[in-house]
């Protein structure tokens, strides 16, 4: 069953939401581990204390011995039960801080959709235009002549970008053998045989003996020319797509002067406008993200007990646990058969049981919250990509509920990649019956027109035939990454930098 852009954005927010939420929770956890700890080596702290007060005078143990233990592990406690209390306040300080800007962004989530709501409104009356607007292009001889020119062109960058990838591809593969021989890579790096080599006497003469041992001078042009190929190719597509869209939006300029004649203005200005507040939407949504993932991270560490004073008092109290001198007395005290002796003897080693638990139980937990981090990372990666494509359109549609059901959990849990992931949302992508008729494209790239003929006027008046209820694709879908190891192509800018979904190249789908 089909689901719509809106409806698909909204289930990505949902699953980031709810991943926010497991992470707020593990993190607490991992912080009351944490405090656990800490106390626990408190308790095994004042027992070691009991344990030398009633040790006093038994096997040489005297005064002395006795007042160093009690100090050392006195001074240690002390400092480890005065951190604590100001780090449960941090911890109260830095959750409350997550949870203010989880309102932040749910807030503008919600503005987001009653906008995309505005939007389907209006697109629905510009497309009750379609037959006006259509009789106005086709007018103009310029427009028929232009919209082939721009399919022609189309054809020919993707074409141009086809064989760049496969070049890349090349590249990769042909210049491994290259890139493992360790002498031919010594030279090349050195510049040999080039103009920019510069070395002394001793030092070309043994670079000569390398070269001709590893047979460099044959090999260099070689390396050199599947290394150069992409980089021209890559330049040459670039040229095409920029001709290519240069008549693009010749396009577009004639498609929406047409719309203008036909009455259309106040719809698309209204169009126009609830766009740039999307992209100003977006744009604090992507600050607020970006801040949270700080707080998160300040949250994780304090959390983690990675707080300098929480950490080093901590450490301190273990170190002074860790004395010979303890050890020594509990030796001593499992020796003697005493009733005082045994009592404390088996309490200290049920408090260092708990403390291995409570470990172990740390160390899961920080696997799980990395975990999360980075699955919630990558939905906001694609969350990204998916509105700066504009699939989160009121006219764009998925043919897999899955993406947002089996598929998503697959992901989750790790068994495909981000890369993936967004791949498959790009497979699935189309757009609703109508939104390639005159007008009824507006606001989309290329204003939803498809790599065929010029639209004619008897298209629009049989939209309501058999054929209106097809799926349209998308006219610039882009290609899956080949490989989709990795989430390293997505284009969503981090750490506070600023980012537009009008600018910037599309990396993750391989595009232009």
């Amino acid at each position: 069953m089909a689901i719509s852009g809106p409806k698909a954005l909204r289930s990505l927010d949902s699953a980031v939401r709810d991943i926010r939420r497991e992470e707020n929770q593990i993190a607490k956890r991992l912080a009351r581990s944490s405090e656990r700890l800490a106390k626990v080596r408190e308790g095994e702290a004042e027992l070691f204390r009991k344990l030398a007060a009633t040790r006093l005078g038994i096997n040489r143990f005297g005064p002395d011995e006795q007042k160093q233990i009690d100090g050392r592990l006195f001074a240690a406690e002390k400092a480890a039960r005065d951190v604590l209390k100001k780090h449960a306040s941090q911890i109260a300080k830095s959750e409350k801080q997550l949870e203010q800007i989880d309102k932040k962004i749910a807030a503008n989530a919600k503005a987001r959709q009653d906008i995309l709501l505005s939007m389907e409104k209006d697109q629905e009356k510009l497309k009750i235009l379609s037959d006006e607007i259509s009789r106005i292009v086709e007018k103009d001889p310029q427009y028929t002549k232009k919209r082939l020119r721009s399919n022609e062109l189309r054809v020919i960058a993707e074409e141009a970008i086809k064989k760049t990838e496969q070049a890349e591809l090349d590249q990769e593969q042909k210049g491994q053998p290259y890139r493992q021989d360790a002498l031919f890579m010594y030279l090349w790096a050195a510049g040999y045989g080039t103009k920019n080599y510069r070395a002394n006497n001793l030092i070309r003469w043994l670079d000569g003996m390398v070269a001709k041992l590893s047979d460099y001078q044959n090999a260099r042009p070689n390396f050199a020319m599947l290394n150069e190929i992409p980089l021209r190719l890559r330049e040459h597509a670039q040229r095409q797509e920029e001709a290519a869209q240069s008549v693009e939006d010749e396009l577009d300029l004639l498609e929406t002067q047409a719309i203008e004649k036909a009455g259309g203005a106040p719809i698309t200005k209204a169009l126009s406008t609830a766009r740039e507040k999307l992209d100003e939407i977006d744009q604090r949504m992507l600050e607020a993200e970006d801040e949270r993932d700080e707080l998160a991270v300040q949250f994780g560490e304090l959390a983690d007990g990675k707080d300098p004073a929480f950490s080093n008092a901590v450490s301190d109290l273990a170190a002074a646990l860790k004395g010979r001198d303890l050890e020594d007395l509990m030796s001593d005290a499992k020796k003697t058969a005493t009733g005082r002796d045994d009592g404390l003897v088996t309490k200290i080693s049920d408090t260092r049981a708990r403390a291995f638990d409570q470990v172990n139980e740390i160390r899961e937990l920080r696997e799980r919250l990395k975990v999360l981090e980075q699955r919630r990372r990558e939905l906001e990666d694609i969350g990204w990509e998916f509105k700066k494509s504009r699939f989160d359109d009121p006219r764009s549609q998925f043919r897999q509920d899955e993406l947002v059901g089996d598929i998503l959990g697959e992901f989750l849990r790790g068994a495909i990649t981000a890369a993936s992931y967004w791949g498959q949302w790009q497979n699935s992508q189309s757009w609703k019956a109508g939104s390639g008729d005159w007008g009824g494209g507006f606001g989309l790239p290329r204003q939803g027109r498809s790599n065929n003929r010029p639209r004619s006027n008897s298209r629009s008046r049989n939209s309501g035939s058999k054929n209106s209820g097809q799926r349209q694709r998308s006219p610039w879908a882009q290609p899956t990454r080949r490989g989709g190891g990795s989430n390293k192509g997505f284009s969503r800018p981090r750490s506070g930098s600023k980012g537009s979904r009008r600018s910037g190249s599309f990396k993750t789908g391989g595009g232009f």
